[in-house]
């Protein structure tokens, strides 16, 4: 299956805790179908202290999300949806809302 979620997709949260919310995709990992979005999903861990942070403390991060819980945002109809594919006449593939029908650019 290709992963149609690229870095730098605006994307809608579709289910867990943070359902609704809307992020910007930091990482994606297709081998495990998962991807990184900006403040969505965030995990505090204690961390010791170490040299480039001498105090050590609690730290928030991003955990990955389950590809299939995330929808592409679409910049022309500003809806969440799935993601389409058309092959240009030169061979080329594009993405393309299956809303409105316009390309998504990354």
């Amino acid at each position: 299956m290709k992963v149609k979620i690229k870095k730098g997709d605006k994307v809608y949260i579709l289910t867990g805790k943070d359902r609704g919310k809307s992020g910007k995709v930091l990482t994606v990992m297709p081998k495990e179908k998962k991807a990184i979005v900006e403040g969505i999903n965030v995990m505090k861990k204690a961390v010791k202290g170490n040299s480039s942070n001498p105090q050590g403390g609690i730290v928030e991060k991003a955990s990955p999300v389950d590809i299939s819980n995330i929808q592409v945002i679409c910049p022309g109809c500003n809806k969440s949806n799935k993601v389409g594919f058309k092959v240009l006449k030169n061979g080329n593939k594009e993405r393309i809302c299956r809303k409105c029908g316009k390309e998504l650019l990354s």
